[in-house]
């Protein structure tokens, strides 16, 4: 692929070859997570806001000339992405954000932003010969692959932990995957996921290691600034786990200044669970990240120990954006709220960054007339036991007309 110059390492800032299966840097090792570099000027003759105008493939593919993918039978795949941008028409005004536009991601094939990334995964691994793909996960990750390999005929081993949603690890089974759920934390079924992988040599999937996974993530960021007319928002919100998707989201913007198509990288705003906010803390040290415990209802960033910590930590310093972390309460509040003024229902994980941005204005971090973005990454169909403990229970009433009107519940 020639508008791929190769591969850059995030640590050591070495670069090789682009190849079919380097996923870490030789010299670093795990840590040693890869960028991919672009050859710029071979993709303006590709892809630009001329050739986008004509496109009508309204999915993520439209930017197939920005991933590391050959792209050939793209047609035959679930209909990833182009989800709506919806400008806010309540949920602004109750948080102080005058111009908002919320990114329901949750809207994907399988509730999730998690399918951009599985996308590219599943495409690259028929390319390269493989019959089954493996990953860890919270659940998203896993749901997505299950998902996205059932449709192009790929079987799937997926590792989960014991407290993985069980509307997830129900999607997992429907889809038919092999699903290994681990007696552990996150990071011991990532270790698992990765000696299985070794030892049967399935493709990877895992968005720690893999590096063209964070191309498949970027293209929310992609399709943000295209609805948006090429005029990014001040601020773009993102829930922070991995830190791949906001590492993801940073590198599409990267792709579209380079490009000349965009006048500036909005500034981002990682946001996560004060139970799980290793991010969020070594910031506040101005250290390296440290292991912390998994204690937080929003199962799809609760990392205690992020494999893409480079990526994320980059996203927000080079934006000149901000880290920031809320309570389990503020994401129940935010799910209720997104729902209640703008009729989006998302899960936990998905509606941090809403929740995030509503701190960052009280806190002063967002200005009076800044411009926020913020990315629903994932279904409340997702975590229905959250949602219900979010919402609250229903009226209940006999089937009596007098009973209802003495209620007062009816106004």
């Amino acid at each position: 692929m020639k508008r791929i110059e190769g591969y850059r390492c995030t640590i050591c800032g070495r670069e090789y070859p682009f190849g079919p299966e380097l996923m870490t840097c030789p010299a670093c090792g795990e840590k040693g997570i890869l960028d991919i570099v672009y050859d710029y000027p071979a993709i303006q003759s590709l892809l630009s806001k001329e050739t986008l105008k004509k496109d009508t493939n309204n999915s993520m593919w439209r930017y197939r000339a920005l991933m590391p993918i050959v792209g050939e039978g793209l047609a035959d795949f679930l209909r990833i992405g182009w989800t709506p941008l919806y400008r806010s028409l309540r949920l602004g005004a109750e948080i102080g954000i005058e111009k908002l536009f919320i990114k329901d991601d949750g809207l994907n094939p399988t509730g999730s932003l998690k399918d951009r990334a599985s996308g590219v995964a599943v495409a690259k691994a028929i390319e390269l010969g493989y019959d089954t793909v493996s990953c860890s996960s919270t659940g998203n990750a896993a749901s997505s692959l299950a998902g996205n390999a059932a449709r192009m005929g790929l079987k799937t081993v997926i590792f989960v932990p014991e407290r993985a949603p069980v509307g997830k690890v129900a999607q997992l089974l429907i889809f038919g995957a092999n699903v290994v759920s681990v007696r552990g934390d996150y990071r011991q079924t990532f270790e698992l996921s990765k000696a299985a992988i070794e030892k049967w040599g399935f493709y990877n999937r895992n968005a720690g290691i893999n590096p063209i996974l964070t191309e498949g993530k970027k293209t929310v960021a992609l399709e943000i600034a295209e609805q948006l007319n090429w005029n990014p928002t001040d601020w773009v919100a993102v829930s922070v786990g991995d830190g791949c998707t906001i590492g993801g989201v940073y590198n599409g913007f990267y792709d579209l200044l380079q490009l000349g198509m965009i006048e500036r990288i909005p500034k981002i705003l990682g946001v996560q669970s004060t139970g799980c906010c290793p991010f969020v803390d070594a910031d506040a040290r101005g250290g390296d990240l440290v292991p912390m415990p998994e204690n937080t209802l929003a199962d799809s960033i609760a990392v205690g120990v992020p494999r893409n910590p480079k990526k994320a930590q980059r996203a927000v310093r080079d934006s000149g954006g901000r880290w920031i972390a809320v309570s389990d309460d503020e994401i129940l509040s935010a799910m209720r709220l997104l729902g209640r003024t703008e009729g989006v229902f998302g899960e936990p994980a998905g509606v941090t960054a809403t929740a995030g941005a509503k701190r960052a204005v009280e806190q002063g971090i967002i200005k009076a007339g800044e411009s926020v973005t913020v990315i629903s990454t994932g279904s409340g169909l997702k975590d229905v036991k959250n949602a219900m403990k979010a919402a609250g229970e229903p009226f209940r009433c006999e089937p009596d007309i007098h009973a209802l009107e003495a209620s007062g519940r009816i106004k």
